[in-house]
């Protein structure tokens, strides 16, 4: 939609300036008094005067667009560096992930094979009952507090 404005509000924009340079050019139109740019001497028409107009307002338009589209583009080549870091950030989490749940998976074998051996070398009245009861405790947000 927006593309679409712009286009028209361009077309416009186009046939106005063609129109006032073009209507403005005849011998009727001249310039009553001269005046300098940058010392040099400006001569002709109404339109030439407005054909000048034109190509500095363009000029003007070209550097504005290209410092807003420099500005813009700082900050998406950071989200681009931020970018990149979150997703090597999140490979190593889910590397470091699948490493814990090995050693977790190579773990409980062992104490279970550690269980059996102490289970059948040791009577069972011989076993030391956990400090919290047989249940795990949580982390809290001020330390460990041990619950059912």
């Amino acid at each position: 939609m927006i593309v679409i404005l712009g286009l028209v509000i361009f077309i416009a924009a186009v046939v106005i300036g063609l129109t006032g340079v073009l209507t403005n050019s005849t011998s009727g139109h001249e310039l009553t008094g001269g005046f300098s740019v940058f010392g040099h001497d400006m001569t002709g028409s109404t339109g030439t005067l407005f054909l000048y107009g034109i190509i500095v307002g363009a000029a003007a338009l070209l550097g504005l667009i290209l410092l807003l589209a420099g500005i813009r583009g700082r900050p998406s080549h950071r989200g681009s560096v931020s970018r990149h870091g979150l997703q090597q950030s999140r490979r190593e989490t889910a590397s470091a992930g699948m490493d814990r749940d090995d050693l977790a998976g190579q773990r409980d074998p062992a104490r279970a094979d550690n269980a059996n051996a102490r289970g059948n070398d040791s009577p069972p009245g011989d076993r030391v009952p956990a400090p919290d009861g047989g249940h795990r405790s949580k982390l809290h947000l001020f330390g460990h507090r041990t619950g059912p």
